[in-house]
């Protein structure tokens, strides 16, 4: 009877299937335009400020600076809450760690935010996105900086 028990007990470890480079572009394109409409809706105050024109400070414009605050905000407090943002839900992915534990802020933290300014501010960090699709576990150089992965969801 103890064999049957651990028969039914032990479930079959399910191999991680990684998400490639073509899922991940499109949840991607999906996440920028969740982002943009956002920004859209928040950003509608700021044309009936100063008639319109840009408000500067410094190198920065505030309607900029609140853009890309919204950006980092959207995938950092989405990937920690569910471990997947919007486009990533729509795709059927999600972010994990490569030790299967929770996802930390200083995982989210590297790879939500660090990386994906490196990918945004250098005009070749957008080419580094093409890692993924030569990587074995399909990591992106985000994905190194914070030690995660990006799976299929079963």
């Amino acid at each position: 009877m103890s064999e049957e028990l651990i028969e039914e007990t032990s479930a079959p470890i399910k191999e991680k299937r990684y998400a490639g480079f073509w899922m991940r572009f499109w949840a991607y394109i999906a996440d920028l335009l969740i982002v943009a409409s956002i920004n859209g809706i928040l950003l509608i105050p700021f044309r009936f400020i100063n008639d319109g024109a840009p408000i500067d400070l410094a190198f920065w414009t505030v309607t900029g600076i609140v853009g890309s605050i919204v950006f980092y905000l959207y995938f950092l407090f989405m990937t920690k809450g569910f471990g997947q943002t919007l486009g990533k839900m729509i795709f059927g992915l999600k972010v994990v760690r490569e030790d299967d534990h929770a996802l930390g802020w200083s995982d989210l933290l590297f790879r939500e935010v660090v990386g994906r300014f490196l990918h945004r501010v250098f005009f070749i960090g957008i080419f580094a996105y093409l890692v993924v699709a030569f990587t074995k576990e399909k990591q992106g150089i985000h994905d190194m900086i914070g030690n995660t992965r990006v799976v299929h969801v079963e």
